[in-house]
């Protein structure tokens, strides 16, 4: 055995679970090493040229408030910039943006490459060395062998991965990059369990071939915001991405062809992801919708490649081309990369701790797509837990553990390793009990402290951070301490200001609840202090819905109950015979941290909590 070198910390995989994974192990004091199977392929985003989006955008915020990169690197380099559902409340508000790929890549491989501490391989992992079920370091396909106290897994797509286009099927990770087809055996012979997953992508079209004039125009934001609490100088739109649509014909050609699509074959064995299907699964799916979206999005400003968001499939070249011809601006579309499925190895979350730890090997952690997700903001969110959880390990600190009621982070986390996952995971508003707590606008408010506390907030983070804080606060209490009586005087200014009159003695911050009153139209008014715009937007949305959030902090304070009351990590759940039968398999083979936890098992009924919650109570105090 030829030991090349020795962490604290390892890194398998390079994409966007890996980076953030690397990144704040490092920042926080391990010597790590990130690995990847090619070093021109950092931070790739083989499939859409995008970031953010419904829960996507709430999850960059939050990785940005924490001290991750994916915030602040998309600022850099995105090219247009669009929130989304603005016509609904802020809860579900979120911002998209398109990103230059190339440049995305280059600028976190320059991140990556100058953080102290941190080291870059271009290497194959092919096993895991694991002593008395402890990590001990991989091996590498040249034969190296690096030693760690942990090891972080974010292999992507990349595990068996093989690559299906019509009957073209053959070996291989995304955008044609070479698979990792030895660590799933060396995962499966340390006992872990895996998943066959299958995602997909569409074509990429010649920007000369197609007709923009035949397509609505999708123009973004002005102003555009910005994903990072951190970035100063404003982002700016660059492109157009434009909007067109199926038609009956389209569709007519891929029924004429669903017996080769490999998805009805028996071709593709690995279950792919519901919310973000192949063209041809939405035929199938919904044989009466009449049309179907489709967003030409461009890959970058240096390229004529643009992505057909929408049309994701495996279908064989030809069919592909002549459905594509079908739809109007791509009558003469030429591909450039056709459209193709991916089948992968991921790893059955259940097996993981809330830290993102295997439970039966100390020292080894899971992140991202390895772990069942879609997406990148999914896999970069749970890079950055997976990251600072590895190091809390190598140097004895207390975990990281986000709670669902405080962050999309921690709902995301919490489905994985509570409730699994039979399908590619993709977050969602909708998942989160308490999204009016968790909009994307306070990500900072809700988070920042832990990355203060923790050691990954920069100085200059923790400045702006407490600034804004001090902002927010100082102007709450000046709108209520100023108390407005009913008088011509007040009146007449209230109308210079074109808000209502007021009949009865109340606050000011009572004219926040009415519709189009902003902090700025009331400050020069009433001798407001002067705040920057992001902290008159606190001020302005937590007095709009003040009574609705405090509803749903009363419930999360309920929930957080249940969090704090932690169960031995030992107990014999077959020794509490009043547990039903399923009940205690569940709750055995998952092992939940908390009462909060066991309850969101599916088959661990309220009976069951009540059983766990008398014997918790029976246990001897610590004193």
């Amino acid at each position: 055995m030829f030991i090349a070198d020795k962490y604290d910390v390892i890194v398998i995989g390079a994409g966007h679970a890996g980076i953030e994974a690397a990144l704040a192990s490092a920042r926080l004091g391990c010597k790590t090493l990130l690995t990847t199977l090619s070093l021109e392929n950092l931070a790739m985003m083989p499939c859409n040229p995008s970031i953010g989006g419904p829960a996507k955008g709430h999850l960059v915020r939050e990785i940005d408030a924490l001290g991750g990169q994916m915030g602040i690197a998309a600022d850099q380099t995105c090219i247009q910039f669009r929130t989304l559902n603005t016509g609904k409340g802020f809860a579900v508000q979120a911002l998209r943006a398109q990103a230059d790929k190339k440049i995305y890549q280059a600028v976190m491989k320059n991140f990556c490459e100058n953080v102290d501490g941190l080291d870059l391989k271009q290497l194959l992992i092919e096993n895991i060395l694991v002593e008395r079920n402890k990590i001990i370091g991989v091996e590498a396909e040249t034969g190296e062998t690096f030693l760690a106290s942990a090891v972080i897994l974010a292999s992507g797509t990349y595990l068996s991965g093989r690559i299906i286009i019509g009957e073209s099927i053959f070996d291989g990770g995304p955008n044609g990059q070479r698979a990792a087809l030895k660590l799933s055996d060396a995962l499966k012979n340390l006992g872990v369990e895996l998943m066959r997953f299958k995602t997909g992508t569409p074509a990429r079209v010649d920007a000369r071939t197609l007709d923009f004039d035949k397509m609505e125009i999708q123009r973004g934001d002005e102003p555009p915001q910005n994903f990072s609490f951190m970035t100063k100088t404003p982002v700016k739109n660059l492109v157009n991405c434009y909007l067109t649509y199926t038609n009956e014909r389209t569709h007519e050609i891929l029924r004429k062809n669903l017996h080769r699509a490999p998805m009805a074959n028996g071709i593709i064995e690995g279950i792919g992801p519901r919310y973000c299907p192949s063209i041809e699964s939405k035929i199938i799916r919904f044989p009466d919708k009449e049309r179907h979206q489709l967003f030409l999005e461009p890959e970058g400003l240096n390229t004529q490649e643009y992505y057909v968001q929408g049309m994701s499939t495996s279908m064989p070249m030809d069919v592909q081309i002549e459905f594509l011809h079908t739809i109007p601006g791509l009558e003469r579309a030429k591909i450039m990369r056709a459209g193709y499925a991916i089948e992968y190895d991921c790893i059955d979350p259940l097996q993981l701790k809330p830290t993102l730890e295997f439970k039966t090997i100390a020292g080894f952690f899971s992140a991202g797509q390895s772990n069942g997700t879609s997406g990148y903001e999914e896999a970069a969110a749970q890079g950055l837990i997976a990251g600072i959880n590895a190091a809390a390990f190598v140097k004895n600190f207390e975990p990281l553990i986000l709670k669902r009621s405080e962050s999309y982070i921690g709902v995301l986390i919490d489905d994985l390793v509570t409730k699994g996952t039979n399908e590619p995971y993709r977050m969602m508003t909708s998942r989160a009990e308490y999204r009016l707590l968790l909009r994307q606008d306070n990500a900072d408010l809700r988070l920042t402290p832990h990355a203060i506390k923790i050691g990954l907030a920069s100085p200059e983070r923790q400045k702006i951070f407490e600034t804004k804080r001090a902002e927010i606060l100082s102007a709450t209490q000046r709108l209520n301490e100023i108390k407005l009586t009913p008088s011509n005087e007040i009146n007449q200014k209230l109308a210079s200001l074109d808000i209502g009159e007021v009949h009865n003695a109340m606050p000011l911050a009572e004219l926040l609840r009415r519709p189009n009153v902003t902090y700025e139209k009331l400050r020069t008014a009433f001798d407001l202090p002067k705040i920057s715009a992001q902290a008159a937007a606190q001020v302005e949305i937590s007095i709009f819905y003040e009574g609705y959030i405090k509803k749903q902090s009363e419930l999360a304070e309920k929930l957080d109950r249940l969090e704090n009351k932690i169960i031995p990590a030992n107990v014999d759940y077959n020794a509490l015979k009043n547990l039903r039968v399923e009940a205690r398999e569940k709750l055995s083979a998952i092992r939940p941290r908390s009462i909060g936890q066991a309850s969101r098992i599916s088959g661990v009924s309220p009976a069951d909590i009540s059983v766990l919650l008398v014997w918790l109570e029976s246990l001897p105090k610590l004193s």
